[in-house]
């Protein structure tokens, strides 16, 4: 047992003299009531926590006053630029190790201390076989993005390490589709650098479904019937379309009231020549009236149904004329 008792610095008191002094006094001691020295060490050891703990406490608060005064200092243009080459420099390493692994590899520099540049690559880097040509296989991919990105005027963003393009290394792509299956990643990243996980998954798509080139399935003027679109452009499968532009895995074709960017999957060839003709002519009429001004309800549903009408029949073709009628823009063929 203690009992805690209040002082005040001179000549010791006992007894009811020193209850009295306790009163006034705010110092306290905890002393112990019986002679055991257990009892001794645990009392000195309660005195030594509540001092340490008091400590922390100052201490923590210094720390929490110093974060929250940290101002973050701007940088000048120079450092800017400073910063973003180093970055690119960091970002783009592994790129330029592969690029020295395959002029080390292709000159034979190593030659003079080693029989092969595998185990050059061992004894130099620490590099296994499989490291040293997928960080050479990594570089050619860059180098194929660079090459056959469509950059279409926006900055892409680019690889920036190997992992990223390890599974397209591996498959063995065309440089085209490799470039192509990057972009496709950087969308599916929202518009960032893909992760290696969303390129494996591109590259496990496109082993099932291969890439067309636009130019070998199509030409421009070609009409075709839509299908398997999915998402908001759903509501087109079934509709005639009609090819505008090629780009190089992709065709944009134009619908009765807009432009769709497709794959080559999603379009049904239509070999008639005669609808060849008359397609393209229906598909003018119907984009002057769009263009007239604003239609009635009942004009937009007509000129939707004659969107997926690749033959106009008598009935069709004559509320076509009506609505040109109505709406002021002649019956015109060209």
């Amino acid at each position: 047992m203690t009992a805690e008792l209040e002082f005040k610095p001179g000549k010791e008191v006992h007894g009811k003299k020193a209850k009295k002094q306790q009163k006034r006094s705010g110092s306290k001691i905890s002393v112990p009531t019986s002679s055991n020295p257990l009892e001794c060490e645990l009392v000195e050891g309660k005195s030594k926590l509540r001092e340490e703990f008091s400590t922390l406490s100052e201490l923590s608060a210094v720390d929490t006053a110093v974060v929250a005064v940290e101002v973050l200092e701007e940088l000048t243009e120079e450092e800017v630029a400073d910063r973003h080459r180093l970055e690119l420099k960091i970002e783009r390493a592994f790129y330029e190790a592969g690029c020295a692994l395959r002029e080390l590899r292709e000159r034979r520099l190593y030659r003079s201390t080693h029989k092969t540049f595998e185990e050059y690559c061992r004894a130099r880097f620490n590099y296994s076989r499989d490291t040293a040509y997928l960080k050479i296989a990594a570089a050619v991919v860059c180098d194929n993005i660079q090459k056959f990105l469509p950059t279409n005027g926006r900055q892409i963003p680019m690889p920036t390490n190997e992992r990223q393009l390890r599974d397209l290394a591996k498959a063995n792509f065309e440089p085209e589709i490799q470039a192509a299956a990057w972009l496709q990643g950087v969308e599916e990243a929202g518009g960032k650098v893909p992760s290696g996980r969303i390129v494996k998954g591109i590259v496990e798509k496109l082993k099932q479904k291969p890439l067309f080139l636009a130019t070998d399935f199509c030409q421009v003027g070609d009409v075709f019937i839509l299908t398997r679109l999915e998402g908001a452009e759903r509501k087109y499968n079934g509709c005639w379309a009609i090819a505008s532009v090629l780009n190089d895995f992709t065709v944009e074709v134009d619908v009765h009231d807009t432009t769709l960017n497709v794959k080559p999957e999603n379009l049904n060839k239509i070999d008639s020549p005669e609808l060849h003709r008359q397609l393209p002519q229906i598909l003018k009429r119907i984009k002057r009236l769009q263009s007239s001004g604003m239609l009635d309800r009942c004009a937009y549903t007509v000129l939707e149904s004659l969107g997926r009408q690749t033959y106009l029949t008598p009935v069709e073709s004559g509320l076509l004329q009506w609505l040109e009628k109505y709406y002021g823009v002649g019956d015109k063929e060209n």
